[in-house]
């Protein structure tokens, strides 16, 4: 008598396991770094001061009048709020429905869809981007930081910055090699307009670029005879002469910039925080909006610069 096998058996139960792998990635390392204020216009404003510049030429002859120093008045500057947003939309059958995985398939496409707009949002924050007002028609749209930084800036060839901050948007340039002369440039040119940037926020090959620079002494690791060797290929930190600065890699950047940031002078503003919205039932499903509206305050672009036009293969 043949064996009776698998092969031609009914009534094998699947063999899926009750676990999801996803490898996308959900680090949003500006956006968690900044702090979050409280819009409450849909044109969100603040301002800016500065002294005036420092001279030697401070003397007065014994006696003399007092002359009234020229007063400036701040600056007022402002962005656009952006709406972003997910809609989830789950039939009753498929919430109803045994599966693996997840109890409530509603739930899980709601943390998924927020993960999705935490990205969206570190993606537009460091895109190329100038506020638009919008209108009926059209979305509106904040300033990125690219939009903003104009005082300490590097560039490549025919690369312009905005003409207007916060309104215009970049010129490329053309690419270069990313070095450390570039980056100790645009600290020390940060450093005298008054900012102490903190965080050096690159792509990941900008981030193994700056692993490779020099620097001015080697690093090395002692490990026992009879344990592995380790090799050190990567740094963290970069001391330079005005402090400690992080070396932060975003996945949601463009690859080409290098952005110092003082986050003290950098903020996220929301108009309307994470919400959830039971949007009209029409039919057999429910639908539910999830969404956010916020944008960049800028307190100072001054306090932070951009090396820009990198070719990480360079």
């Amino acid at each position: 008598m043949p064996t009776f096998t698998a092969h031609t058996a009914i009534g094998q139960r699947e063999d899926l396991i009750d676990v999801i792998y996803d490898i996308s990635p959900t680090e949003t390392p500006i956006m968690s770094t900044l702090a979050r204020t409280k819009a409450t216009a849909v044109f969100h404003e603040w301002q800016t001061d500065s002294l005036a510049a420092a001279t030697a030429a401070n003397a007065a002859v014994e006696g003399a009048d007092g002359v009234s120093a020229t007063i400036s008045p701040t600056v007022r500057l402002g962005n656009y709020t952006q709406i972003v947003q997910k809609v989830v939309q789950t039939s009753g059958t498929l919430e109803a429905v045994n599966k693996a995985g997840r109890r409530s398939e509603r739930a899980y496409q709601l943390a998924r869809a927020s993960s999705e707009l935490k990205r969206d949002m570190e993606t537009i924050i460091t895109a190329n981007q100038g506020r638009d007002a919008g209108s009926s028609s059209s979305a509106r749209k904040l300033g990125a930081i690219l939009s903003w930084l104009k005082t300490n800036t590097s560039k490549g060839t025919s690369g312009t910055d905005p003409t207007t901050i916060g309104v215009s948007t970049r010129s490329d340039g053309a690419t270069r090699t990313f070095t450390e002369q570039l980056l100790k440039d645009e600290i020390a040119a940060v450093f005298d307009s008054g900012g102490n940037p903190t965080m050096l926020v690159v792509g990941s090959g900008l981030k193994q670029k700056v692993s490779s620079f020099a620097g001015i002494a080697a690093q090395r690791y002692m490990a026992p005879g009879d344990q592995p060797t380790t090799i050190i290929g990567a740094a963290e930190i970069y001391m330079g002469d005005f402090g400690q600065i992080s070396i932060v890699p975003d996945r949601f950047m463009r690859t080409r910039d290098a952005l110092l940031i003082d986050p003290e002078y950098m903020a996220l503003s929301y108009l309307r925080p994470f919400q959830t919205n039971d949007l009209a039932k029409t039919g057999d499903s429910e639908k539910t909006q999830l969404l956010c509206e916020f944008t960049l305050e800028m307190r100072n672009e001054a306090a932070s610069a951009i090396v820009a036009d990198l070719n990480p293969a360079l």
